[in-house]
């Protein structure tokens, strides 16, 4: 294996386990900080390990007990009490490399729930707990944070320092609140599992534009979620989401990766149970007796998709009055442009065009691919190709996922040989 090979081989597999090592070095040592910086020593040693020795059987459970390793390490050289490195010691997984991990994914899972409250604490600003969460969870850079939230790098770095230092000296919990305390975090918690789950979904950066294990694992904390706070319509309204949205994922992409837009996706082999069970929840958020929030008339918008046999018969005038409704408790500019596409395919491209070049006149997307994106496939509607065609080119020119650059730019070129 080539340096080149295995280091996007350990790139890969650090995106995947990450998260869950970090949660587990937390329980430890009760620092995330602290817990991160163990995390990257490992991860420094696969690197220099691993090209020579290769790729471990379970590459997961081995930078696990290699973070733990230095845990222990640590924890002896700052004289921890000698009962208390007994325990740690005999509690942690220290296991030959070969060996597989003995550690349940019920108490990884747990741990993971637990990281979330703890960075979604009420001492952090909201957009400290977005940026540290999807750090520490999401294994997302502090670039790709940066370009979701259209905020300057050195400040997302800045807002995650921060945020670690501000939890050190709250001395924050390690532990899922409950009562009142649960209720407070709940919007925070929701709020970057959804971020987690998008991540998934449709990829900041990189080469592959879907990571489905991100998306599994936003899901499943979801679900853990809606037993701890079953009475809470908005949870079962962002499982139903995550459920509903799940389901296309074996048809949005080729078996080479690229991207293919829901029209030409093959309904039939959407997963029909994943549609159930989002339906399902979507009734336990509105039997809840409130008003459906962001997450529930999401899903509800989703539903329209998943009942609908083939995609003209899609009910485009009830999916824009779902975007209305959600554009009133939860305004945003993107809202705003799903909603163009949605009154465009509901009542005609020329409609949704003024709504995106009104969008325009803001600044608030300037640098999101998607508003020019759009505003490329309206036009092609229209048949104004050529401008269509400039604005694809300007809409892959943002983008920082090559599978969904390559498909505007496919797409340009089609306007442009018409």
């Amino acid at each position: 294996m080539t340096d080149s090979t295995a280091r996007r081989t350990i790139d890969t597999i650090w995106r995947l386990e990450s998260s869950k090592i970090i949660a587990s070095l937390t329980r430890m040592v009760r620092d995330i900080d602290l817990a991160e910086d163990l995390s990257q020593d490992a991860l420094v040693i696969a690197l220099r390990k691993w090209p020579e020795t290769g790729i471990p059987d379970n590459p997961g459970a081995w930078l696990m007990a290699a973070a733990k390793r230095r845990a222990i390490d640590m924890l002896r050289r700052n004289k921890i009490h000698d009962r208390k490195v007994e325990e740690l010691g005999r509690s942690s997984d220290l296991f030959a490399e070969d060996e597989s991990s003995d550690a349940g994914d019920g108490e990884i899972g747990d741990d993971l729930l637990r990281l979330i409250f703890m960075t979604c604490h009420p001492v952090l600003s909201r957009e400290a707990r977005i940026a540290l969460t999807l750090r520490l969870l999401g294994g997302l850079s502090t670039e790709e944070i940066a370009r979701a939230f259209f905020v300057a790098e050195p400040t997302i770095a800045q807002r995650i320092v921060r945020a670690k230092r501000t939890l050190r000296e709250a001395r924050a919990d390690f532990e899922v609140p409950t009562g009142n305390e649960l209720k407070k975090r709940l919007e925070s918690v929701l709020e970057v599992i959804y971020l987690l789950f998008n991540e998934g979904y449709a990829a900041t950066s990189g080469t592959n534009w879907l990571r489905p294990l991100l998306c599994q694992e936003a899901l499943r904390l979801g679900r853990i979620l809606a037993e701890v706070a079953p009475a809470e319509p908005e949870v079962h309204g962002l499982v139903a989401l995550m459920e509903l949205q799940s389901s296309r994922f074996k048809t949005r992409v080729t078996s080479s990766g690229e991207p293919i837009l829901l029209k030409d996706q093959n309904r039939a082999q959407w997963d029909h149970l994943l549609i159930r069970r989002g339906l399902a929840a979507l009734e336990r958020a509105k039997s809840c007796g409130r008003p459906l929030g962001p997450y529930a008339l999401q899903a509800s918008i989703s539903s329209c998709h998943a009942v609908a046999r083939a995609a003209e018969q899609t009910d485009w005038v009830k999916i824009a009055a779902l975007y209305e409704a959600l554009s009133r408790v939860m305004p945003s500019p993107v809202v705003e442009l799903n909603r163009a596409v949605a009154i465009s395919m509901a009542f005609g491209p020329e409609f949704g065009l003024q709504l995106v070049e009104r969008l325009e006149e803001g600044k608030a997307l300037k640098d999101y691919h998607l508003l020019p994106s759009v505003k490329a496939d309206l036009l092609e509607k229209l048949g104004r190709k050529e401008e269509a065609c400039d604005a694809f080119r300007f809409a892959a020119s943002l983008t920082r996922n090559e599978q969904e650059q390559q498909l505007l730019l496919r797409r340009a070129a089609e306007c442009e040989s018409t």
